[in-house]
């Protein structure tokens, strides 16, 4: 293991420090299972959101046959109707 310091809040110390009782374990170990957490869920698999895309393709219909050659025109629309603009 790498020894790091960190800096926290005081409200997130505290609950921290409240959630480590409850739990019966370290503050330490709370904060690696957080990282392990917030790496695990940003990780960028490639080879599965290729997959994922590949399966994606045919899946899901707009209900316009001309999606391909007016589809900036379709987006404006889209954020327009959404107050995005």
């Amino acid at each position: 293991m790498v020894r790091t310091q960190i800096q926290l809040t005081e409200k997130q110390a505290r609950m921290l420090r409240g959630l480590s009782k409850v739990k019966k374990v370290s503050m330490a170990e709370l904060i690696r299972q957080g990282v392990e957490l917030l790496l695990r869920n940003s990780s960028v698999d490639v080879d599965e959101r290729r997959k994922n895309a590949i399966q994606a393709i045919g899946r899901f219909s707009s209900g316009t046959r001309d999606t391909s050659e007016k589809h900036d025109k379709y987006l404006n629309e889209a954020f327009s109707h959404e107050g995005i603009r």
